[in-house]
């Protein structure tokens, strides 16, 4: 990728905010629908297990990970 080829914080707070509130989120630099894949991790032996979501842009190829019972980037 090439460089600015990332969200800014704040588009990737407003991405979570749209997540949160249900909404399927739209890309803040190109207005295409994001395609949202839900991500596992964690282990269940040692007690923890993360729901994270991978907003993908088809259209500008930017994305974003974070920690959905959080809201934070990964």
């Amino acid at each position: 990728m090439t460089e600015g080829a990332r969200f800014t914080a704040e588009e990737e707070r407003g991405l979570r905010a749209a997540v949160a509130a249900g909404e399927a989120p739209d890309c803040p630099r190109c207005a295409v629908r994001l395609t949202q894949r839900p991500l596992g991790g964690g282990s269940f032996g040692l007690g923890y297990r993360r729901q994270r979501e991978w907003l993908l842009c088809p259209s500008c190829r930017r994305s974003a990970i974070f920690d959905v019972r959080r809201g934070t980037r990964l």
